[in-house]
């Protein structure tokens, strides 16, 4: 996948998971960072328990992302809540 499509990839699935997981998007750039960062847990993830990754920009891709970065919402969530 070229750059380009990582970043849009990335900014769909950020703001979709931000909003399952916090109800609000986390700004534009925050979402194409945190949707990147989940493409890569989310492959992990599905490649771990023998499914398919990130295979290109397509319907099942968006779905990897925005499963990884809902986990990293979800962890960055619990953690900053018990550091309080």
């Amino acid at each position: 996948m070229s750059l380009v499509a990582w970043i849009v990839l990335g900014l769909i699935a950020g703001f979709i998971a931000s909003k399952m997981v916090s109800g609000t998007g986390q700004g534009a750039v925050m979402d194409i960072v945190l949707g990147v960062v989940g493409a890569v847990i989310g492959g992990w993830l599905f490649n771990t328990f023998g499914m398919a990754g990130v295979s290109g920009f397509n319907l099942y891709s968006l779905l990897v992302a925005v499963v990884g970065a809902s986990v990293l919402l979800l962890v960055y969530h619990a953690l900053s809540r018990g550091l309080r």
